[in-house]
């Protein structure tokens, strides 16, 4: 006997065996399907890490663990990393002497993920071609100009524990023009409060010893002002102020490396967010679909009856429970 077209219908959608189709045909759709392109917020940055020797000094710690000034920027980095949204992009330079040199152009955050962390990890004080830095007039004048170059918006953002040497001269302000209209970023500022031997290495990258003060260019007595204690330049900390004068001078904003987070909320300010078109994964929405399609399909009718049934009676309960208690608070007042 041949059944009707409607009963054939009602038959099939209570033995629910359509849904295995239909979540066969999602799944297809979640790998297959490609990026859309939707309207987001997104951010362009080029990193500059300082790699001079000041920044091996190991004032900083992990879990108890000593570390170094760029091993805690770089760690800091890769957390800050994962929380840009997708069609943000990064790129690295680094900075010795007087001037920055390029690693890697921004990239795609998501698409690039494993890249940016591999070469992330490949910077180290052994890239290194200068022992001397001049970082207002020289890194971060150069960093601009990167930034300049590469367009499309691209702030900077220059890690560093603002150690000049030789040293600046108290009152010297910068010989150049550094700012250049339009491009903004971060000097971020890493390292201790407290004075900390710096690290000395040869030419192949081996540590040798600390710095003498002797073997550094001091501060001469005659210009370090009335009350000044003596100078230190063999050792080092983070010198924040000096960071925060130049950062204002040049129309930067200046933030402490205290934590991961520290650095990422300055990497999501909203002053250096761009919106715009990136493309967003829809995969996860078929993927989705097609497991309640199976968990309908393989669940037993009986029970998700009984669920259903059991949120309603929950939902009941809880909402004249809550208006009893807003009528108590309501008596009280």
């Amino acid at each position: 006997m041949k059944l009707p077209a409607l009963s054939r219908i009602r038959l099939l959608l209570q033995r629910r065996h359509w849904a295995v189709c239909a979540a066969f045909v999602l799944l297809v759709a979640a790998l297959v399907s490609p990026s859309v392109q939707w309207p987001r917020t997104t951010f362009s940055y080029m990193v500059t890490f300082d790699i001079t020797q000041s920044m091996d000094t190991e004032d900083l710690s992990v879990s108890g663990a000593p570390m170094s000034r760029l091993a805690y920027a770089k760690a800091a980095m890769r957390e800050a990393l994962v929380q840009l949204p997708c069609g943000s992009r990064i790129g690295w330079s680094i900075f010795a002497g007087q001037s920055t040199l390029p690693l890697m152009p921004p990239l795609e955050v998501c698409a690039n993920f494993d890249a940016l962390l591999a070469s992330l990890d490949g910077i180290d004080g052994g890239m290194r071609w200068a022992n001397w830095s001049r970082i207002a007039e020289g890194g971060v004048y150069s960093a601009i100009r990167v930034a300049r170059d590469l367009g499309h918006g691209t702030a900077v953002v220059f890690i560093t524990d603002g150690q000049e040497a030789p040293p600046i001269l108290p009152g010297n302000g910068p010989a150049v023009q550094i700012a250049l209209p339009g491009i903004g970023g971060w000097l971020i500022g890493v390292g201790g409060d407290a004075p900390a031997p710096i690290p000395k290495t040869d030419e192949h990258g081996n540590r040798i010893g600390y710095w003498l003060a002797s073997e550094v260019v001091q501060i001469p007595l005659a210009a370090r002002g009335p009350g000044a204690g003596a100078s230190h330049e063999e050792r080092s900390e983070l010198r924040g102020q000096y960071l925060a004068d130049v950062a204002g001078r040049i129309g930067f904003g200046y933030r402490r490396l205290s934590s991961p987070a520290a650095l990422a909320a300055a990497l999501r300010d909203s002053r250096f967010a761009r919106h715009e078109r990136a493309p967003t994964s829809v995969r996860w929405i078929a993927a989705l679909a097609a497991l309640v399609l199976l968990v309908w399909r393989y669940a037993r009718l009986r029970d998700l009856q009984a669920v259903v049934a059991s949120a309603l009676r929950a939902i009941r309960e809880r909402i004249p429970a809550s208006r009893v208690a807003a009528n108590r608070h309501g008596e009280r007042s």
